[in-house]
């Protein structure tokens, strides 16, 4: 899911632009290899393997894509859905399956067509495969600077453990970088999934007192 267009003045704007050329030298082979592997590393997370309720997003613009988590979904009995954006620039998740029809967006992403009455709340989502041009190892996502999912999970902003929903960044290997600026506004990941490793951002369990 693309975000909106960087700012000139967004201070890493350098940085996406790099990542973006970076992501975008793939080749088609190799962007359907990396799905298939990323689905093998998310099915290490105990979590995308039980929560009923998952979101994803629709890849546009070179972003890895996820349509191979959809038999495994279907098997387990998960309902899959995709993000809608608000008004208010939040946003909110739409079911969809193979079938449902989608219509782009002010933006031009595609969005599933639902009622009004089927659209979750962020709280109402138990995993959500958040997309990313970049990741380091501390948890830090660099977005398209649209601030959607920001905005939208800043619930989870000052959590001490892992809450839900559980954030999961999806990206490829070669968009993971030294570190990442933190912003106020930046909402840290619990996972960072790519197609040969499933990074764990989760804080250590403390054990029990003797």
């Amino acid at each position: 899911m693309t975000e909106s267009t960087i700012s000139p003045a967004d201070p890493r704007a350098a940085l996406r632009r790099d990542l973006r050329a970076r992501r975008a030298a793939l080749s088609p082979r190799e962007r359907l290899a990396a799905a298939e592997g990323v689905v093998a590393q998310l099915e290490r997370i105990p979590e995308f393997l039980t929560d009923r309720r998952i979101a994803g997003y629709w890849a546009t613009g070179g972003e890895l894509p996820l349509l191979g988590l959809m038999p495994g979904l279907r098997a387990r009995g998960q309902q899959y859905h995709l993000p809608v954006v608000d008004a208010d620039k939040r946003l909110r998740f739409a079911p969809w399956r193979p079938g449902i029809e989608v219509v782009p967006n002010r933006y031009g992403i595609p969005e599933p067509v639902c009622a009004e009455i089927e659209l979750r709340r962020p709280h109402d989502i138990e995993l959500v495969l958040v997309p990313l041009l970049g990741f380091d190892r501390r948890g830090g996502r660099l977005g398209f600077g649209g601030g959607y999912y920001d905005r939208s999970f800043a619930f989870l902003r000052d959590r001490e453990e892992v809450g839900k929903p559980v954030l999961v960044g999806v990206g490829y290997a070669l968009q993971e970088v030294d570190a990442i600026e933190a912003m106020p506004w930046d909402v840290r990941l619990d996972y960072v999934a790519t197609e040969g490793e499933l990074i764990d951002l989760t804080p250590p369990v403390e054990p029990l007192a003797g």
